[in-house]
């Protein structure tokens, strides 16, 4: 899927929704959409947008592009960006500038 084609409203509709990160590990790990947020504005063009992902407390990911696989979307290479862990787990943010 084209990244540069895909918006906010787009993800909106998957908030809650598993995505399986893969290739990090031997099983892939489940990330869960939390939210889809503005970041920003950009005359003449796509909106950017943020996602924030809920992924398990370990391993702790560094920041890098990943595999992310989702039913309805499919495949799609996205840079995340840990943003902290917790007793829930671990926190991850893509922006699509």
């Amino acid at each position: 899927m084209d990244l540069g084609a895909l918006t906010m409203a787009d993800f909106e509709p998957l908030v809650g929704d598993a995505f399986m990160l893969e290739g990090v590990t031997a099983d892939p790990l489940a990330c869960t959409l939390q939210s889809v947020t503005p970041a920003g504005e950009r005359p003449g063009g796509r909106a950017p947008f943020g996602l924030i992902f809920l992924g398990p407390p370990q391993p702790i990911l560094p920041q890098a592009t990943y595999r992310l696989v989702h039913g309805g979307l499919g495949a799609l290479e996205i840079f995340v960006v840990p943003l902290g862990q917790d007793d829930g787990g671990t926190t991850y943010q893509a922006i699509f500038a």
